[in-house]
């Protein structure tokens, strides 16, 4: 069953869904869900309100991996005998990297009776989500959005899977330091993630006497902003936009640059991790450090869901895909013990203890995060290799 023919509710029997992109059906991403008392026999289903980046201008490599890994996990529960013999059932909506489109979903599928919230991937659309669930009183597991302050407040109602970005980007800082980069310049556009990921690399790197010179890529063209760096001095760029435009075409001028050929590219934000990396740029997308959360090696889970993850995506499965099983085997606890009350759902992140495919997940409050954390994931800084660019470096591990 290929992920780019499931985007759709799934549980024992039952489908529907869609989105857009080749070989899927946008007009059937928002079908509603089957009943709530349809399911296998006379069982009601417990459903599992999932926000996915499935459309452009969402990152749609990611979504997909996401909602592969949300799918697996929901397959294999059902497998299992369901939530206390009740099958669950996943229903899917398409954020498209929109935080106005993505609260609406909140607040539909709130009032469809779903027992929790899982996934979405973009930080600023995964903030918009958390703020209207806090408010609805729906407990949501963030997959995979990394911004600091998923809400205004600290909340009983939001709990998080991926590293936050302070710890993320500080790594990603030390990694720096410790390869020779002190002056580091970033291409950045506009954006609350961008901003604070800025934030986070100049707070790390100024008191080892780093620095860092920003490139505002609304103003300038690949072309010109690699007149600005060769002028900077700066021996590292990072690329704070997004992908694929910009961030391919900034590849592509810096280097073809002989000016720039000692010049190391970054892409924190893990552009490169992508099948669609490699597909666009070729050699030229290799040796770009990112941050990847995966451990060194993978434990007997992790493993057998990787061989299922690969088969299911016909390609090698992202840390995204690992978060999203993770995000299901976590609510599948929660449910089992508390079935569909919100309340104690949420105020059970707390007490959570299971294996995971990267690591045992037990989550906690740390200072300047809103949300419950898992703290921590393992996270690496890696690169595609030079000599074979479908194979993965670690540089530095955190």
């Amino acid at each position: 069953m290929a992920t780019t023919d499931v985007l759709r509710t799934l549980f024992y029997g039952a489908a529907g869904g869609g989105a857009d992109g080749p070989g899927m059906h946008g007009e059937r991403m928002n079908t509603p869900p089957s009943p709530h008392g349809a399911g296998r026999g006379d069982r009601p289903s417990v459903q599992i309100g999932a926000l996915v980046p499935l459309t452009p201008p969402g990152w749609v490599a990611a979504g997909r991996h996401l909602l592969a890994g949300l799918e697996l996990g929901v397959r294999e529960v059902n497998g299992a005998g369901g939530i206390a013999g009740r099958p669950l059932e996943l229903v899917v909506r398409d954020t498209a990297a929109d935080p106005e489109r993505a609260a609406a979903a909140v607040e539909e599928l709130a009032g469809l009776g779903v027992a929790a919230l899982a996934g979405e991937y973009h930080s600023v659309v995964a903030r918009a989500a958390a703020a209207k669930a806090d408010a609805l009183g729906l407990p949501f597991l963030c997959s995979s959005a990394v911004l600091d302050a998923l809400t205004e407040q600290p909340t009983q109602w939001v709990a998080r899977l991926a590293p936050a970005q302070s710890r993320g980007w500080q790594i990603y800082a030390d990694f720096l330091l410790r390869a020779g980069h002190g002056r580091i310049a970033v291409a950045a556009e506009p954006s609350v993630y961008w901003t604070s990921g800025v934030r986070i690399l100049r707070d790390r790197l100024a008191p080892r006497g780093g620095s860092i010179i920003e490139f505002d890529m609304r103003t300038l063209d690949p072309a010109a902003m690699c007149d600005e760096l060769v002028g900077s001095r700066a021996t590292a760029l990072l690329l704070l936009v997004g992908h694929p435009e910009p961030a391919v075409s900034i590849v592509q001028a810096v280097r073809r640059d002989r000016r720039l050929a000692e010049t190391m590219i970054g892409a924190p934000a893990g552009q490169p991790e992508f099948p669609g990396w490699a597909a666009s740029l070729g050699d030229e997308g290799a040796a770009i450090p990112f941050l990847r959360y995966l451990p060194e090696r993978l434990g007997p889970l992790g493993a057998r869901v990787e061989t299922a993850l690969r088969e299911e995506l016909a390609e090698a499965p992202s840390f995204v895909a690992f978060e999203g099983y993770d995000t299901i085997a976590v609510l599948a606890e929660l449910l089992r013990s508390h079935g569909a009350d919100r309340a104690r759902i949420a105020a059970s992140w707390p007490h959570v203890a299971l294996e995971g495919t990267r690591g045992r997940i037990q989550f906690s409050r740390t200072p300047g995060i809103s949300a419950w954390q898992w703290a921590w994931p393992p996270i690496q800084v890696v690169d595609r290799d030079p000599a074979e660019p479908g194979r993965f470096r670690v540089l530095h591990a955190g």
